[in-house]
C-alpha cells in the first residue's frame, strides 16, 4: 500500500535510501533533507515496514517535477512497488497540472519500461543542478536523464 510519509518515519525512510546509496544505486540523503521534503515523500508499506519509497519534487514554474530517491528494499523487488511509486508520482503531477516527469537515474531502462524517454541531462534547467554540488559524483554525473510528458 502506497501512503505519503509522516515525520515518525523519516529516518525509517533515510536508513532505506542510504543503504541502498552504499550500493551506488541512489543518491545518499541527510536526514534534514527527508524533513525538509517530508511532503514529497511516499512510501509503499508491507504491513507496518516501509518496503519502498520515492519523492516527486516540484522544480518550479516550468511544470516540471522530478522524480527522486526511488529505491525498493532488495527482499520486494520483482514484484512492481517501483512501478506502483513512479506511477504515483506521475498520478500526483497529473493531479497539480505539471506537464512533464524527469528522474536522474543509475538505471534508465526501468523508466523507460514506464514509457520515459532518455534526454541529454543538459536540457534540464538548471536550478536542478543546485544538488549536484554536493553529490560525491560532481563533476562526473554518472546518473541518465529521463522524462515523461504526463497526459
Amino acid at each position: 500500500m502506497i501512503k505519503k510519509i509522516k515525520i515518525d518515519k523519516a529516518k525509517e525512510v533515510q536508513q532505506l535510501i542510504n543503504s541502498a546509496a552504499e550500493q551506488g544505486k541512489v543518491l545518499e540523503r541527510s536526514l534534514n533533507y527527508i524533513y525538509e521534503n517530508i511532503r514529497d515523500f511516499r512510501v509503499y508499506l508491507e504491513g507496518e515496514r516501509i518496503v519502498g519509497c520515492c519523492s516527486l519534487h516540484i522544480v518550479g514554474w516550468q511544470s516540471l517535477a522530478e522524480v527522486k530517491s526511488l529505491i525498493v528494499d532488495s527482499d520486494f523487488r520483482k514484484k512492481t512497488i517501483g512501478t506502483q511509486l513512479v506511477q504515483d508520482c506521475i498520478k500526483e503531477a497529473k493531479i497539480l497540472g505539471v506537464s512533464k516527469v524527469f528522474a536522474l537515474t543509475f538505471f534508465p531502462i526501468f523508466f523507460k519500461k514506464q514509457g520515459f524517454e532518455l534526454i541529454d541531462k543538459n536540457s534540464l534547467p538548471h536550478k536542478i543542478w543546485t544538488e549536484c554540488l554536493n553529490c560525491k559524483y560532481f563533476p562526473d554525473c554518472k546518473e541518465e536523464a529521463v522524462i515523461i510528458e504526463v497526459k
